[in-house]
């Protein structure tokens, strides 16, 4: 066996691969580092108020009117920490709140209606559609049914937000603020997700970490890009905005709703604005690694559209740019390689870097930062999952319904 060194031909070369592989993979996180949207920050918040017309201490009738679309199915066990919080919103102008029970089985329209009678505020209409026609999802059939009921009163905004997201006092009134001043036709934020247990700790800060990664939120709001995203949670949209893009009807057929709903909006000519939450905050717990599993499993596959393709080249790329440095530090120093832990250990390095202020957003200890690989290979296993979900014919489940094959109407228009 031809030897170099007193290390073995075929193993050499195989230290030569890692060491290549770990300098993609560096190539790949300096290029994230520069030159994508600038995705690592989060000082992406509501845009401060310019114009007098809009200031807290102005009369009522320089208030457009707002109508708030709650849909919720079997909601009961977050519903009082959430639904009061909309009904109590120091809002100056006028609104009120549709709260669309779609189907549920564990009482949440009568909940809404008890928690409005006895906490008052905001006007409260619960209303239910009844199951959803074929080519819809359950959620965007609720927010029809509740947008149609909204129109009626001719409102300026509609404010779709989830029956699990608590908002601050001033929410209402500093999302009307930033589309008027910012002239947006949809404002969205990115609800501040529950980090409690240890499950929660690892791998939620790391989803709103890939999803601003995928969509820089920096690129949404710029003029002529084409990045569009929205966060479901917390969406303020423009009546008239919506009528052009046909919401909800052109994204019927969405599983991930509020990425199609921005991109009609945008497609539509309208001007968008995503960004991190102050005072907006998901009160939905995910205790178990389970919770958090499916949560994310019944979505990725169609975030890939349901390709094959997409799919591969999506474990390749979670391998390369995450699995890859922490195996060539680790190689490196198993074959005593000096380029393998030093590509791999900066590659690591910059990967931890931009971690950091998303868990200093999320309150978090960043000794937690290193751990992004594990936290990146739970995510890969889950995205296989999907696919092998949607192959069962399970497609996206969630709350009792499967959706074998959602596709988002923008892609029919």
């Amino acid at each position: 066996m031809s030897r170099y060194g007193a290390v073995p031909w075929g193993r050499l070369r195989d230290v030569s691969a890692v060491v290549w592989s770990a300098a993609v993979s560096l190539a790949a996180w300096l290029w994230l580092l520069l030159f994508q949207g600038w995705f690592w920050r989060t000082d992406v918040r509501l845009p401060a108020s310019r114009e007098p017309d809009v200031r807290p201490d102005v009369g009522p009738d320089v208030w457009p009117h707002v109508c708030v679309v709650v849909p919720a199915r079997d909601e009961a066990a977050v519903l009082p920490a959430s639904l009061p919080s909309l009904l109590a919103q120091d809002y100056p102008g006028r609104a009120e709140v549709f709260l669309v029970d779609d189907g549920s089985t564990d009482g949440t329209g009568d909940l809404a209606r008890e928690l409005a009678r006895r906490r008052g505020g905001l006007p409260l209409t619960v209303a239910s559609p009844g199951e959803p026609p074929s080519g819809w999802t359950g959620k965007l059939w609720a927010v029809r049914h509740g947008t149609e009921a909204a129109r009626a009163r001719d409102p300026e905004y509609l404010l779709l937000t989830d029956a699990d997201i608590a908002h601050a006092p001033d929410s209402l009134r500093r999302l009307v603020t930033a589309a008027r001043t910012g002239g947006f036709d949809l404002v969205s934020q990115m609800a501040r997700l529950r980090v409690e247990s240890v499950w929660e700790r690892l791998v939620v800060p790391a989803f709103v970490y890939f999803f601003a990664q995928l969509y820089p939120f920096r690129r949404i709001s710029r003029p002529g890009s084409r990045t569009a995203a929205a966060a479901g949670g917390c969406v303020l949209l423009r009546a008239d905005a919506a009528a052009r893009a046909r919401i909800p009807d052109a994204v019927r057929h969405a599983v991930i709703d509020d990425v199609a709903v921005a991109r009609a909006v945008k497609r539509s000519g309208g001007r968008i604005w995503l960004g991190l939450a102050d005072g907006v905050d998901s009160v939905r717990p995910y205790p178990r690694l389970g919770d958090l599993w499916r949560m994310v499993s019944r979505s990725a596959y169609a975030q890939l559209r349901h390709s094959p393709l997409l799919l591969a080249g999506t474990v390749a790329g979670l391998a390369l740019v995450y699995l890859v440095p922490p195996a060539a530090v680790a190689v490196g120093a198993a074959a005593g390689s000096v380029p393998c832990p030093l590509l791999g250990g900066a590659a690591w390095l910059v990967m931890t870097g931009t971690y950091v202020p998303m868990l200093r957003y999320y309150r978090q200890p960043l000794w937690l930062a290193p751990l992004l690989p594990v936290t990146a290979f739970l995510y890969l296993l889950m995205t296989v999952d999907s696919a092998v979900q949607h192959r069962r014919g399970r497609g996206a489940a969630w709350k009792g319904r499967t959706y074998a094959r959602p596709e988002a109407a923008v892609e029919e228009a």
